[in-house]
């Protein structure tokens, strides 16, 4: 049903392929619209904004240690930290 395809990377010009694997993936997660970047690119914007991104640091509700979240902390709701957060969602 799919076929790869060619497209081109709007950083950096160069043409990649968008696999008919990739596509079927897309779809089976409601993905609408075909990627714009190639990996290398996708990945060095992934990149910036993990850098840029503030971090701030709060108690671990379950453990008491410190969690850094990227998000600011609020009273009324629990923080973990990334060792209890997983924990928790193998529990799942």
């Amino acid at each position: 049903m799919y076929e790869d395809k060619t497209l081109t990377c709007q950083d950096c010009g160069e043409e990649f392929v968008f696999t008919a694997g990739e596509q079927e993936f897309y779809a089976e997660k409601g993905f609408v619209n075909v990627p714009k970047r190639c990996k290398a690119c996708r990945d060095n914007k992934k990149a910036q904004i993990r850098a840029n991104r503030e971090m701030h640091t709060a108690v671990c509700a379950n453990c008491g240690g410190e969690a850094k979240v990227p998000f600011e902390p609020k009273d009324d709701r629990p923080v973990y930290c990334s060792e209890c957060f997983a924990k928790m969602k193998e529990g799942e």
